[in-house]
């Protein structure tokens, strides 16, 4: 909450009444910088997320009309576009993360494991070594999406029913629960680069 000058009583964190007289010039000062920050932050976040949602909206409009011109059916993905002199570059990425769903996981692993018991021997121990890294937790406690990618693809080398049924499995609980749409907004320079606007849109 903001504190005026004007209020004989200021309330602090700990929601105690202190005296406007009793407060210091820095104190006062705080206030009125934090509040000026808190404002214009608050407003430019506005501004961004409306930015945000036109660039989305033009973006669209105009994929929409190049694929219609070309007769294409409109599907989602990637897309760059220019103006007509190319000075002005924007770019769309759209990302769909990946999640595996845990009991998906847990039975994939258990028939990998049976899988392993079975079929390992001298000569192919790197398919042990394979699948243990591929099940592998990162620092933030999640599978690594690349290696489990990885160990799908051996699904036509390793033609072993048990092999291809845990991979089965994997696949199963592949999960794109959100897709993220990046935008990139950048200008050419007169050596020929592309100097990107900085926008944060990540966040909104």
């Amino acid at each position: 909450m903001t504190q005026k000058s004007s209020a004989k009583m200021w309330t602090d964190e700990s929601g105690v009444s202190i005296p406007y007289s009793r407060t210091t010039k820095t104190e006062r000062l705080f206030e009125r910088s934090t509040a000026r920050i808190l404002k214009d932050a608050k407003a430019a976040n506005d501004r961004l997320a409306k930015l945000k949602e036109l660039t989305a909206k033009l973006t669209t409009e105009a994929y929409i009309a190049f694929m219609t011109d070309k007769d294409v059916k409109a599907r989602k993905g990637n897309f760059t576009m220019y103006n007509f002199d190319r000075s002005i570059k924007v770019e769309v990425n759209v990302n769909e993360p990946i999640v595996f769903d845990d009991l998906g996981v847990t039975a994939a692993k258990a028939k990998f494991d049976e899988f392993l018991a079975a079929h390992i021997t001298a000569t192919n121990t790197y398919v042990k070594e394979m699948v243990s890294s591929a099940f592998e937790t990162t620092r933030s406690n999640k599978l690594d999406t690349k290696k489990i990618m990885d160990l799908i693809r051996y699904k036509s080398k390793i033609n072993i029913p048990a092999f291809v049924e845990a991979v089965t499995l994997l696949e199963q609980s592949i999960r794109h629960p959100y897709t993220k749409t990046y935008f990139k907004v950048s200008e050419r320079q007169p050596d020929g680069s592309y100097k990107h606007v900085e926008l944060n849109f990540v966040s909104l």
